[in-house]
Parts: C-alpha cells; sequence; structure tokens
C-alpha cells in the first residue's frame, strides 16, 4: 500500500518504521527538513518538506493515489484539516491524531463529516494497555484477538507453582481450555511440544478465554491477582485517561503530581480519586502513601529517566505491578540490562494501532492478517487470519497438514466460539485462526504450510 504519513516527530517516526516493516511504500512530509531527511533515511522511503496540511504539498506527495493518509503532527486542528484536504485531494482513507479530550469525545459526531477513516489518541491507547496490564497483575504482557473473546497472556513461573518440572502434556490443569504457546528462558524463546519441561523461572504465554485464564493462573500458583489499589506517578493526558477507567472498574486510584494547578484540575475531573501534590521521585513522600502495599504503580512522569530511576526503586521495596513510560527507543538496551517488569511507549503502541488498522484494510484487498502482535523482543509473531474459501488448509484434520517447524496453530473462533484445537480439529471457511511462529512475513493462511 502507499501511505503519505504527515508529521516526522516519535509518533510519526514509530508508524513509519512499523508500516516500513510491513513492506508499505512510505511518503513523508514535515515543516522541519532535518526530521524528513533522518526519517526518509532510516526508512529508505520519499521525503519532502513542507506543509503537509496543504493541497499543495500533499498533491506533490501523491497523495491522490494514495491508499492511506495519517496526520501525526503536534496540533489536533492541523491533522485534522489535512485529512479534510487528503480527502479533497482524492484519498479513500485517513487517520489524524488527536489528544485533547474534549475533541476526542466529540470526534464520534462529526467523523463521518470529516471523512475520517479513524482518529488515534496515543495517550488513550496507551492508558487502555496499562489498564488491562492492571487487571491481572502479575501479567507481564495481555494480548486480545478475536474482539477480546480471547487473549495471550505472559506471566514469570515462580518455585512453588504445580508446574514447575512437568511436561506440558502432563500439566492438567484445565486441560483443553488453556495452552502454553511460547517459553522465554535465559534469552532464549521456544514454541514448545508436549514434551517441552517447564522450570522455574521460565516466562511462559498462555492462550485462553479470559474468565478461564483466572481460573488457570489461581490452580497454577501464579501470582496474577486483580489490581484493587494503584498509585500514578504524574498527572498527564495518560494518567487522566488511566485514572478513569481503573475507577470504572472498581480500583482505588493515588495520583501524585508535583504542579499544584495540574492537581486543582485533576481533582475537578476526576472525584473519586485521591490527589497528592507532591514530588514523585521523593522517597518518604512514596513510602508515606503507602507505595509498600499498593498493588499497581504506573511511573508516568515527564521524564523517561526519572521514571525508570523510580520504577527500580519501587521494585526493590515492594511487590506491586511497576509500569514504566519511556518514549525514547534509544533506552530499549539500557531497559533489557536493569530488567524493568512492564515497559510502555506510547508512540510504538500507537504505531502498532495504525498497522493494526492498514492490515484490515489490507484484508479488503487480498491479504488475510486481520492482527499481529509482535513478542519476545520481535522474535516471535502471533497473527491472526480470517480463513478464506479456497485455501489448502480447509476442511482437514490439522494432523494432517504438514505445518513449518517453529509454528502452532493456538486458537480457532468459529461463530462466536473459542475453540482450542487438537489434531481432529479442521479449520472451516470464515474461521479467525490464531498462530504463533518464529517466521516472519506471514500475510496468508497458506503460509503456514512447509
Amino acid at each position: 500500500m502507499k501511505i503519505v504519513i504527515v508529521g516526522c516527530g516519535k509518533v510519526g517516526t514509530s508508524i513509519a518504521s512499523e508500516l516500513n516493516l510491513a513492506g508499505h511504500n512510505i511518503v513523508v512530509i514535515d515543516i522541519n527538513r532535518a526530521a524528513v531527511t533522518r526519517l526518509s533515511d532510516s526508512i529508505d522511503g520519499m521525503g519532502i518538506e513542507g506543509n503537509g496540511a496543504t493541497y499543495e504539498t500533499l498533491s506533490e506527495a501523491g497523495a491522490g493515489d494514495a491508499d492511506l493518509v495519517i496526520a501525526v503532527t503536534a496540533r489536533d486542528e492541523v491533522n485534522l484539516y489535512t485529512c479534510l484536504m487528503a480527502r479533497t485531494c482524492g484519498c479513500p482513507n485517513t487517520i489524524a491524531r488527536v489528544r485533547n479530550p474534549e475533541y476526542t469525545n466529540d470526534l464520534f459526531r462529526v467523523k463521518d463529516i470529516l471523512g475520517l477513516s479513524m482518529f488515534i489518541n496515543p495517550e488513550l491507547t496507551a492508558a487502555v494497555e496499562i489498564s488491562r496490564l492492571l487487571r491481572f497483575s502479575g501479567a507481564l504482557e495481555i494480548d486480545s484477538f478475536s474482539k477480546g473473546m480471547f487473549e495471550l497472556i505472559k506471566v514469570g513461573v515462580p518455585k512453588n507453582s504445580p508446574l514447575v518440572d512437568r511436561a506440558i502434556s502432563r500439566i492438567d490443569i484445565l486441560r483443553g481450555k488453556v495452552r502454553i504457546c511460547t517459553v522465554e528462558r535465559d534469552n532464549e524463546v521456544y514454541i514448545p511440544n508436549g514434551e517441552f519441561v517447564i522450570r522455574a523461572g521460565d516466562r511462559i504465554s498462555i492462550a485462553s478465554k479470559p474468565e478461564i485464564a483466572a481460573k488457570f493462573f489461581k490452580k497454577a500458583e501464579l501470582n496474577i491477582a486483580r489490581s484493587r489499589d494503584v498509585m500514578i506517578l504524574g498527572g498527564g493526558k495518560i494518567s487522566y485517561y488511566l485514572a478513569q477507567r481503573l475507577l470504572k472498574a472498581g480500583v482505588n486510584v493515588k495520583i501524585i503530581e508535583k504542579n499544584a494547578q495540574r492537581c486543582e484540575e485533576l481533582s475537578e475531573m476526576l472525584h473519586d480519586a485521591v490527589i497528592i501534590h507532591g514530588d514523585c521521585m521523593d522517597q518518604d513522600l512514596l513510602l508515606s502513601e503507602g507505595v509498600e502495599h499498593t498493588d499497581g504503580v504506573a511511573a508516568l512522569m515527564d521524564y523517561d529517566e526519572e521514571n525508570i530511576l523510580i520504577s527500580m526503586y519501587i521494585k526493590n521495596i515492594s511487590k506491586a505491578k511497576a509500569i514504566t513510560k519511556v518514549n525514547n527507543a534509544h533506552f530499549d538496551s539500557i531497559i533489557d540490562q536493569i530488567d524493568l517488569e512492564c515497559v510502555i511507549n506510547p508512540k510504538k503502541i500507537a504505531g502498532e494501532y495504525i498497522a493494526r488498522y492498514v492490515r484490515a484494510v489490507q484484508n479488503s484487498l487480498g491479504s488475510n492478517v486481520e492482527t499481529l502482535y509482535r513478542l519476545h523482543e520481535d522474535r516471535v509473531e502471533a497473527l491472526e487470519f480470517r480463513a478464506k474459501s479456497g485455501s489448502r488448509v480447509l476442511n482437514k484434520p490439522l494432523a494432517e497438514l504438514s505445518l513449518k517447524d517453529d509454528l502452532q496453530i493456538i486458537c480457532i473462533a468459529r461463530k462466536g466460539r473459542i475453540i482450542l484445537p487438537v489434531g481432529s480439529d479442521m479449520i472451516l471457511p470464515d474461521d479467525s485462526v490464531v498462530i504463533i511462529t518464529k517466521h516472519k512475513g506471514l500475510s496468508d493462511l497458506n503460509d503456514i504450510l512447509r
């Protein structure tokens, strides 16, 4: 697909990198020449210096014959106008970055009038991801498939778990309703067969319905409790959206923010939250507010360095689930060394959300990948395919299919029913099929065959 991206900041860079990785033809636009050069060189794409909200610049970028225009400048109004102008050029699909909560709440009223295919709020999407992680406080990652009916949840295995030193085929806990899909051990990732033996300290990804997963965690003695008390460090937009979602779920929320005016604003917007005016880096303050006894802590301050440092401190003095916001991708190597529990990059999440939309558009044009998650530092992919008539995998027992190595079919969704398949199960037309694999670039369900 040909995609024009207006705005070469952190969000635009993340989106361009994600879509370039998927093999799309990318054109980037920005008024900052250095930003255009940096991004276009990194993705080996075309770059245009200019105002992407004008008809002239969009035409120069080829918006008229592009499949999608994405506007992610720093200003909501410019992004919305850019999308309107892109539709005037003849582009059929547009996406706008919109951060203002007031605009976000009202956009559904004018989405069709503006011709928007989708709008993305990076702060809101980050808050949604964080709230999902806090739903199971011990979960390291949670990815959803089949419209939320089925989840892939990564957890650590403690020494006292009955899973330890057992082959997967001999684990009887909720047999047929839960599947262990990946195992991470000593910096290696395995897609295990039935003879694979689980060890203490392994990080396993299990596939299941959300309600079944909770029962499995309890029986397997995996510490995956629901968060009841959450402390949020920093009072920015992500914190506001996160507090909203947690409060609706019945979670007790405490926000610490050093800006007095922002504290007053949060108090007016979040009546049920406790707002504390103070320095989030003040260890005495954190202890006095009960950080040692809370279920979850989200470090969402403005500076990555502060978020990383305070998360390291919390890891040493508390059993709370610590979630760390990091915007700068250059910190990835440092984060790997200090082993932070959960790291959230709002820009990267926004890029992944848009990439999922692009895959949905592709699906209507021939590709049948509906959802894709890159796991274990991009070493493993989990993909959801729509089974189309004519596919070579249809109407045959799975045991008779010659599947590629390092690949598992982990779920079949059929008319609202979730199936964790065995060898006698078959894929039928219009099924949704989730596979997990180390192979990259699969774009069709037939690609799972040798």
